[in-house]
């Protein structure tokens, strides 16, 4: 049973950055893909990014060139640096974890963290 506990969010202005972290625990983290996805209210929850255990990344399109998930496998974190933000980007974040190679859907991932909430407003 792996545990995933999301910190890092918080109230900024846009066009500023904040970096989201998600500590695993329970499993060998290096056997996982991780990911993060976001949720908005009265939204679907929806992917953002993934890294898998060969370190192959992938980003939705609104991710790329301004998101970037890492990990690092010593500290069993996932991070992922949020850079240019902007008010649509508010939502609540959240972290998954899956043994899959490629998963991006929500129903391809069996752990999921409790979430930190990003809002982004002047």
């Amino acid at each position: 049973q792996v545990q995933l506990v999301e910190s890092g969010g918080g109230l900024v202005q846009p066009g500023m950055s904040l970096r989201l972290s998600c500590e695993a625990s329970g499993g060998t983290f290096s056997d996982y893909t991780v990911a993060w996805f976001r949720q908005a209210p009265g939204t679907a929850r929806s992917f953002v990014a993934a890294l898998n255990f060969r370190g192959v990344v992938s980003y939705v399109d609104f991710a790329k060139g301004r998101f970037t998930i890492s990990r690092d496998n010593s500290k069993n974190t996932v991070y992922l640096q949020m850079d240019g933000l902007k008010p649509e980007d508010t939502a609540a974040y959240f972290c998954a974890a899956d043994r899959k190679s490629s998963p991006t859907r929500t129903r391809d991932f069996t752990y999921w963290g409790q979430g930190t909430q990003v809002t982004v407003s002047p």
